[in-house]
């Protein structure tokens, strides 16, 4: 691949603005100096997701990801840093000039590139035949026009044809120089196999005589394609999809989210949908804001894309019992997912798509709007009138619906749910209360789990220092008191002092490293800077950590290029331990509330005594350091050795010892019983 010039790229990462990338995915909402939001690459209720605008990266504090846009894209995209580099380069209109490539070293770029890349070329072959081939244009077109969609629609989700012939895609493909290895990789051609299942040699198209579905990922590129067919022959399959990929995993993807992602955030909702003419007809109409389940199961990571844009959905059922019930599960993930549920029913027999074509944009619009009901509500009206005169079936309609409200997370709404369903049912609500706990009760401690006994309701009860706060005590000087009444002694080895040497030692290196890489440039006094202060005052490697050795030459390589060391810059890097560790090192998970400030409270911080932070973080390394060499001549002395050796080392020891209580006494922390 053709490279792209460093200055180029330096242009790209300094224009992209960390928080409109991450916004054209994510859901971003301000506390504090950063914008936080559920991550988009792991599953949770909670937000754990920072974005740090003044730094320019992103850090998830519960599955670890963490990087700067570019990094961004790659993760959420799966695509390659060039093929990043270029997505934000379109996003700012920054034109990147490259070589010219032939197909087949386009290709070699790497295999999931390769897949986009003929998927792309299908998805183009497949909209030209529509527009501009003779079956094309009878068969698909005006298939899609009797539909009653417009040009504009099917340019925007650039619809398709495949002729109806064995081998079209295949032949134009390996002309423009595809490989077929990658036709057959996605799925677009198919492996004839004989009766033992062995390769015949003869390969045939997927697709053919279907009116095509390109489905996009978020980011806009083809990963397959839903299709057609206009043959009326019961032995065929209507709709046909392409199988799963590298690039393309069903469970992961919504039809239409491309195109609708900006309305839904906007609209505040989202319209979940079954079919593809559907999404094609609302979007026509005017609800831009809508996605299709593409007729499979609604699954957890569908669910996920959702949420990254609204927490508000409206599921639009068609006027079909049997097909509501078998949706009824996937609505129950989507309240389980955190999300505010709504439902609409159609007139039986109608969907979507018939019923905007039969009574027009406005009149649809308004019915959406005005049959909108709760989906607890919903589905407790629905299984009581099928209940109804049953007291067996009414029971088992209780317990269904109870199972769905215990998966809403918000407690009052649980509440109101509750007692319309009691009213509904025409049960004591009490009655009800008491079968929704048998329901919703947690399950068992996971083995290897002790309870703490604690009963619901109750304030946890007091507990002694995790070992970390014992290493944070010893470090930074809690009085002793404190330490008593919570269980621990004072003395070296109720700390375990010479066991968590290193613990600690890993603590004061992070400490140093954190201070140089987020204030180089500043003054530690007058025309001193940060950086200059730890150079001259430690050595070329300091760090026994490797990654924080690692990262500390990486710090002095740019200060010998001239350069103070810069968040920006460092997280560049492909090592993922090294830009997580960057990005933990300058995000602050917790911020000082302003209340403080509007209380007439200040709460000094490091900057504006950083003198003292630099000069206190280099006294605990240096103690830390000190401690390990008395450990080691405390070794030293159990083993065997000549009389002048043991006076040496014992002098040494004495000496460190001396040294480590200065250095105890300058902190200000608790000094260590001797033995």
């Amino acid at each position: 691949m053709a490279r792209i010039p460093k200055e180029l790229v330096d242009q790209i990462i300094q224009t992209a603005d960390i928080v409109e990338v991450v916004g054209d995915f994510v859901q971003l909402k301000r506390k504090g100096q950063n914008l936080w939001a559920n991550c988009p690459f792991h599953n949770e209720k909670s937000p754990s997701f920072s974005v740090t605008p003044a730094k320019g990266f992103f850090k998830c504090f519960g599955c670890g990801k963490s990087g700067d846009a570019v990094r961004f894209i790659m993760e959420i995209e799966g695509s390659s840093y060039p093929e990043a580099l270029k997505y934000l380069a379109r996003k700012y209109g920054i034109t990147v000039q490259e070589e010219e490539k032939t197909p087949q070293q386009q290709l070699e770029q790497n295999e999931r590139d390769s897949q986009f890349i003929v998927s792309d070329f299908a998805k183009n072959h497949f909209h030209r035949l529509l527009q501009n081939s003779e079956e094309g244009m009878s068969i698909g077109y005006g298939y899609l026009k009797e539909r009653g969609l417009n040009l504009s629609t099917i340019q925007t989700f650039e619809l398709g044809y495949s002729l109806d012939a064995w081998d079209d895609l295949m032949k134009a493909a390996e002309t423009a120089g595809y490989d077929k290895k990658y036709l057959e990789k996605t799925g677009l051609t198919v492996i004839r196999t004989d009766d033992q299942g062995a390769d015949t040699g003869r390969r045939y198209d997927r697709f053919r005589g279907r009116v095509m579905f390109p489905i996009h990922n978020i980011g806009g590129r083809v990963v397959g394609f839903g299709a057609r067919t206009l043959k009326r022959d019961d032995k065929m399959a209507k709709y046909l999809n392409s199988p799963e990929s590298e690039i393309y995993h069903k469970s992961d993807v919504l039809y239409g989210l491309f195109q609708a992602r900006q309305a839904i955030r906007t609209e505040e909702v989202c319209y979940l949908v079954e079919g593809y003419l559907d999404v094609l007809s609302l979007y026509q109409g005017g609800i831009k804001n809508v996605v299709a389940s593409s007729g499979t199961s609604l699954t957890e990571g569908q669910i996920r894309l959702i949420k990254r844009y609204s927490d508000n959905v409206t599921v639009l059922y068609d006027g079909d019992a049997a097909g509501i019930k078998a949706s009824l599960r996937g609505t129950d993930l989507l309240l389980e997912g955190g999300l505010n549920v709504r439902v609409v029913l159609f007139p039986d027999g109608d969907d979507p798509d018939s019923y905007i074509r039969k009574v027009g944009d406005q009149r649809f619009t308004e019915y959406i709007e005005t049959k909108s009901q709760d989906f607890i509500s919903f589905k407790t009206t629905l299984v009581a009138r099928e209940a109804s005169g049953d007291p067996v079936k009414k029971a088992e309609a209780i317990r269904d619906v109870l199972h769905s409200i215990a998966k809403v997370p918000d407690a009052i709404k649980r509440q109101v749910f509750l007692q319309q369903t009691a009213t509904v049912f025409g049960i004591d609500e009490q009655v009800l209360i008491t079968e929704y706990n048998k329901v919703a009760r947690k399950p068992a401690p996971r083995p290897g789990v002790v309870s703490n006994g604690q009963q619901p309701g109750q304030p946890a009860a007091p507990r002694g220092m995790t070992h970390e706060e014992e290493i944070q005590a010893l470090m930074y000087g809690a009085d002793p008191s404190e330490l008593q009444s919570a269980g621990i002694n004072n003395t070296a080895e109720d700390f375990g002092e010479f066991d968590t040497v290193p613990d600690v030692l890993q603590t004061c290196e992070r400490e140093v490293l954190r201070l140089m890489v987020l204030y180089a440039p500043r003054e530690v006094e007058p025309e001193i800077s940060v950086a200059a202060y730890f150079m001259s005052q430690l050595d070329d490697a300091p760090f026994k950590t490797p990654l924080f050795a690692e990262m500390w030459e990486a710090c002095r390589q740019e200060l010998l290029a001239g350069r103070f060391p810069e968040v920006r810059t460092l997280v560049q890097t492909e090592r993922e331990e090294i830009r997580s560790l960057i990005t933990d090192l300058a995000t602050e998970r917790y911020e000082i509330s302003p209340n403080w400030r509007t209380k007439e409270i200040y709460v000094f911080n490091e900057v504006d005594l950083m003198g003292q932070a630099c000069e206190n973080a280099l006294r605990r390394l240096n103690k830390c350091n000190v401690q390990r060499e008395i450990i080691a001549c405390r070794d030293a002395l159990a083993k065997p050795m000549e009389w002048d050796e043991m006076v040496m080392i014992m002098r040494r020891k004495m000496e460190l010892e001396t040294i480590d209580k200065e250095l105890a006494k300058q902190l200000g922390t608790i000094i260590p019983r001797g033995n």
